[in-house]
């Protein structure tokens, strides 16, 4: 283990991290960690232990892995993760668990593989991002403690007050779907987090994204929609449409973003291009 690093992100995991800490240090002599308190903390660590180290481990949710991924970008360096957020969809889509020996024996085989990632506007993701109603979720959902709950609780909420986003495609092969849209997500991988599947057939080594139009629905259509998301049959219909694409511009009448289920600004017009191949994940 001497040439690993553990990110732990404190906020997660309801800031319960010590007894994993604890865990660590007994089943691993004189780790090196680092508890992080802000993004410009953990870029730092990186960027001081980059010659040494070769598998850096996330511990924390997607938000913390995507700013860990964010410095191996396009690097022989190792991403491992722990999940310790709220739905920690990246981590169910690459098989991490919340088993530490899980996890220390993957790093003590030491495989690892490339997977790709995009940008929005040059903005890393590695797993879902979108615009629209779940942009705003997450913006309200940020001003509570978290939680599935919670993330419900403000969903509903947000639902019937809602209006509709504006999206305008720049490339005319994309134009006939300009239109009115509850939200619009980017997919590298199949789900937010929670086993609700957005993208049941992204894939994250295709070397493109789906891009996900939903149309804002009655109420009687919600009980499908539900059941179609956490049961991995969300398909095409009159409210759903997919595109799979690896480069596409647009413009949107809103700048609430989340990347990864953390809240940003982003201004239109958005270029969103795939990176290929651009992370090394551990297996």
């Amino acid at each position: 283990m001497e040439k690993v690093a553990f990110i732990i992100n404190p906020f997660s995991a309801k800031k319960n991290y010590q007894p994993l800490l604890n865990e660590l240090k007994k089943k691993v002599e004189s780790p090196l960690y680092y508890i992080s308190e802000s993004i410009e903390g953990t870029d730092a660590f990186i960027r001081e232990n980059f010659d040494r180290v070769e598998v850096f481990v996330a511990i924390g949710g997607d938000g913390t892995i995507s700013t860990v991924a964010r410095n191996l970008i396009n690097t022989d360096k190792i991403l491992g993760i722990f999940p310790a957020g709220s739905g920690n969809g990246f981590s169910n889509e690459t098989q991490f668990s919340k088993n530490l020996d899980e996890l220390l024996e993957k790093i003590k085989v030491g495989n690892s593989r490339k997977i790709d990632t995009f940008t929005v506007n040059d903005r890393l993701s590695i797993n879902v991002s979108g615009t629209g109603f779940d942009g705003k979720v997450v913006k309200e959902f940020e001003k509570t403690d978290r939680g599935f709950k919670n993330y419900i609780k403000v969903s509903l909420k947000t639902f019937f007050n809602y209006k509709p986003i504006k999206v305008k495609f720049f490339d005319e092969a994309y134009q006939r779907y300009n239109g009115k849209y509850l939200m619009l997500n980017i997919a590298n991988t199949r789900q937010f987090g929670n086993n609700a599947y957005i993208a049941p057939k992204a894939s994250k080594s295709d070397g493109k994204v789906d891009i996900v139009l939903v149309k804002k629905f009655p109420l009687t259509y919600s009980p499908l929609f539900a059941f179609r998301m956490f049961t991995k049959r969300l398909k095409d219909d009159e409210y759903v449409t997919y595109l799979s694409v690896s480069d596409i511009e647009f413009k949107v009448n809103t700048k609430n973003w989340h990347l990864d289920g953390e809240f940003n600004k982003i201004k239109s017009p958005v270029h969103v291009k795939v990176l290929p191949s651009s992370l090394n994940i551990l297996i």
